[in-house]
């Protein structure tokens, strides 16, 4: 079974697409992409536009290529079929808890990857360096919350496989 992980956050033009590469980047050096990938999506998608060219310079930086990635707003079938969802700010959250109640267990906070809770400014339109500091973020969370991410999956796994336990 491969388990799906979709981050979101408004545009899906720069901090989503950045993580989803990471995380991908992350489960491949491990060995475990056969067993975990990610995709991206934005409440507020820029529909089909490229990612920016800052997310793709910084992660072309890292060896990972953005250039494909397209745009796309979340759906209720990308929340359904994703085993945990992974939002950039509260207001994320609560958008998509607000149209989707259903689907709350499964959404998590970037930050919660350290046991915090804060938003990941959003670097769009800002300067590389800004770009880079948001990927060195979300890179630094999801190599320290990697563990804890495959434990919401088999968290929420479990919970539906066994909804009266």
């Amino acid at each position: 079974m491969t388990y799906h992980v979709l981050f979101v956050c408004t545009g899906n033009v720069c901090r989503s697409p950045m993580a989803a590469a990471l995380f991908n980047a992350r489960a491949r050096r491990c060995g475990e992409d056969h067993l975990y990938y990610a995709s991206s999506a934005g409440t507020w998608a820029l529909e089909d536009a490229p990612a920016s060219t800052n997310a793709i310079a910084v992660m072309s930086q890292r060896g990972i290529d953005l250039r494909t990635h397209r745009g796309q707003t979340v759906t209720r079938a990308m929340l359904d079929q994703a085993d945990v969802i992974i939002v950039m700010t509260t207001s994320h959250r609560d958008a998509l808890v607000s149209e989707f109640p259903r689907v709350r267990a499964k959404i998590h906070l970037m930050s919660e990857l350290v046991n915090q809770t804060y938003d990941i400014a959003d670097p769009y339109g800002g300067t590389l360096d800004e770009y880079e500091d948001c990927a060195h973020h979300l890179e630094t969370l999801i190599d320290t919350g990697y563990e804890k991410i495959k434990a919401w999956i088999h968290s929420v796994a479990h919970s539906s496989q066994f909804p009266n336990s």
